[in-house]
Order: C-alpha cells, then sequence, then structure tokens
C-alpha cells in the first residue's frame, strides 16, 4: 500500500534527522531525483525541520532578533512544504492521466498529496510522542498521559493510511478524479502583499 510506503520514508527522514539533531544540518537524498520517494524523504525533512524551529521560536527568552530570523526560516520553509505537495500531487496527476474517468465519479476534497502531508505531520507527531513515553525522567503520570495520546495517534495513523490508500484506488478506478489548485500564497507575492508593494 503507498500509505504503508511513503509512512517508511518519513520514518527513515525522521530517524536520519535526529541522529544529529540540528536545524542547520546538511541534508542529503539518497533517493533518485526522479523517483516518488525523493519527493517523500525531502518533504518529510522540511516538516522535520520546521517542527524543531517552532520548539525554537517558542524558548521565552529568545532575543527577539532571532526569533525574526527563525520567522523567516518557517516562512520559506511553509513555502518549500507547500512546493513539494504540488509536486508530489503532479506526480499522481502524470501516473493516472489515461485512466477513464467513470461519469459518475467525484472529487475529493482534498488531494493525495495533501492526505499525505498530513500523514507526514502524523509521523512527526508519533516519532515524538514515543520519545516522551519512553523519557526517564519524567514522571509516572507524564508517561501514561502521554501513552495515551501515542494511543490516539496510532489510530489516526490507520485510519489516515486506509483513507489515503481508498482514495489512491479510486482514482486509478476512475471512481474520483483530482485537480490540483496552485495555493497562490499572497504574502510573499510583492504585487499582491501591500507592504511589500509599498517598499518598491
Amino acid at each position: 500500500m503507498f500509505s504503508e510506503f511513503a509512512f517508511g520514508i518519513f520514518e527513515e527522514s525522521i530517524q536520519k534527522y535526529h541522529i544529529e539533531d540540528e536545524v542547520d544540518q546538511p541534508f542529503e537524498n539518497q533517493y533518485p531525483k526522479h523517483d516518488i520517494a525523493h519527493l517523500l524523504y525531502r518533504k518529510n525533512w522540511i516538516d522535520t525541520v520546521q517542527w524543531h524551529y517552532e520548539d525554537i521560536i517558542r524558548d521565552p527568552d529568545i532575543e527577539p532578533k532571532k526569533a525574526l530570523e527563525i520567522k523567516r526560516k518557517i516562512d520559506a520553509s511553509n513555502q518549500d512544504r507547500t512546493d513539494l505537495v504540488e509536486y508530489i500531487d503532479g506526480y499522481f496527476l502524470e501516473k493516472y492521466q489515461s485512466v477513464e474517468i467513470l461519469k459518475d465519479s467525484t472529487i475529493n476534497t482534498e488531494s493525495p498529496a495533501w492526505a499525505i502531508d498530513r500523514l507526514s505531520i502524523l509521523a512527526l507527531k508519533i516519532y515524538h510522542m514515543k520519545v516522551e513515553v519512553e523519557r526517564k525522567d519524567a514522571t509516572p503520570e507524564h508517561i501514561e498521559k502521554c501513552n495515551g495520546k501515542l494511543m490516539v495517534l496510532l489510530e489516526q495513523k490507520k485510519d489516515l493510511s486506509i483513507a489515503i490508500d481508498q482514495l489512491l484506488a479510486d482514482i486509478e478506478a476512475g471512481r474520483k478524479y483530482m485537480k490540483v489548485y496552485k495555493q497562490m500564497k499572497m504574502y510573499n507575492d510583492e504585487e499582491l502583499n501591500p507592504v511589500l508593494r509599498a517598499q518598491k
């Protein structure tokens, strides 16, 4: 199943990141450039780095200059994340371009790649919740609470994985069709963001 394949790639990326556990560490992608695994690995690496940026910026003692620097990196990361989602959807569009769409087919509320985006974030939540459950310095109450949350996350993973695989099966069979709408974010565009436009 595609969801199982993708989740395995996400886990590999997360494990690799936490060897050094540094947001500025060099990124290496061992998968061939035109392989879907290459996109999935890159996608999760972006999510993983951003996860840790979000931790850093919440330090109550962070210097304002450093906070602004991290905020800019988060903004850039969000753009990269959106771009990767669109690349992954492009992969599915090409893969299923010759499928005959059935007369009564329907469109889904989200594209396959946006559902896969949620699976990538879920992989991070599961990883970090497991870390909390395994902490030696935490109270039994904390561990019990986190273990309960972990069980919910694992259930979400199961449900989301089923939904992704069913969606892909429906697209492949022509029961559903997909479209890709570019995000058209306005805040990075000098013509659409009035603050940036005023600086020109």
